[in-house]
C-alpha cells in the first residue's frame, strides 16, 4: 500500500459532536483505521472518533477554493 495522507494525529482538547454516518463508511474508516496504525507504529488502530476530525481538517486545508476564501475574509 502506497503512504496514506493522514499522518501521526495529535490530541487537543476535544468538542463534542454528534454525527450519522452512512454503515459502508463506517466500515471503511474502520479498514483506514486499521491501515494507519499499521503505517504509524499504533498497537491499536484509532477509533472514529478520534479519526475523523484529522482527517477533516486535512481535507479543508487542501481545499484551495475555501483556503482562497478564508484569507479574504
Amino acid at each position: 500500500m502506497s503512504k496514506l495522507r493522514l499522518g501521526p494525529i495529535v490530541e487537543e482538547k476535544p468538542v463534542k459532536l454528534t454525527v450519522e454516518l452512512p454503515g459502508g463508511l463506517f466500515r471503511d474508516l474502520g479498514d483506514y483505521a486499521k491501515a494507519h496504525a499499521a503505517e504509524n507504529g499504533l498497537s491499536q488502530p484509532l477509533t472514529p472518533e478520534k479519526l475523523i476530525p484529522p482527517m477533516l481538517e486535512r481535507f479543508m486545508n487542501a481545499d484551495r477554493a475555501f483556503m482562497r476564501g478564508r484569507r479574504r475574509q
